[in-house]
């Protein structure tokens, strides 16, 4: 990820009603490998890997970077959010100079549709807002994907365009905790 500038990393864990999120630790592993060998969830992502390979690949203790938060729920992890800088290579921005914070998520196939993903990038949103409160954030997902479009809706961003993108539609918004001019 690219700086998220003055943003001390790892934040302090960030508690919701049902989650918490937290920097990864050895115990995530199993579900980190789950989550990219899932066809359901590479579904709208480029696919799954095979589990051999991410057995190999993935290390004991899942790497800690700044922008990623693990999502936990009584005690296991059941996904991930990701803050990262949108590389000003690909199409979509609201910013002239790009490299807008851009919000990831993914989430265990058997936790979709409890509200999860929604509760815990509100947290992850409402914590970028007080750390950098005048950036916005960008969310790219693919116009096929219903359940990312809802949750976009649901998290308040906003429509800028549609492009194609990795052979599919792309619908590309923005959030930001100011409200925009225009």
């Amino acid at each position: 990820m690219a700086d998220l500038g003055p943003v001390t990393w790892q934040p302090t864990p960030i508690r919701t009603e049902r989650l918490m999120l937290r920097a990864p630790e050895a115990r995530d592993r199993a579900a980190v490998i789950e989550l990219f060998a899932s066809p359901e969830v590479g579904t709208y992502i480029g696919g799954s890997r095979p589990r051999d390979e991410l057995e190999r690949a993935v290390p004991e203790v899942p790497r800690l970077r700044p922008g990623l938060f693990v999502v936990e729920l009584d005690g296991a992890m059941i996904g991930m959010i990701t803050l990262d800088r949108r590389d000003a290579e690909r199409p979509g921005h609201v910013r002239p100079d790009a490299g807008e914070a851009e919000l990831g998520y993914m989430f265990l196939p058997q936790t979709w549709g409890y509200g999860y993903a929604a509760e815990a990038c509100a947290a992850a949103l409402d914590w970028f807002a007080g750390a950098l409160p005048s950036e916005p954030v960008v969310l790219c997902t693919q116009t096929a994907n219903d359940r990312s479009m809802r949750l976009a809706a649901k998290l308040g961003f906003t429509e800028v365009e549609r492009f194609e993108e990795y052979g599919a539609e792309q619908w590309f918004g923005v959030w930001s905790s100011v409200t925009l001019p225009g």
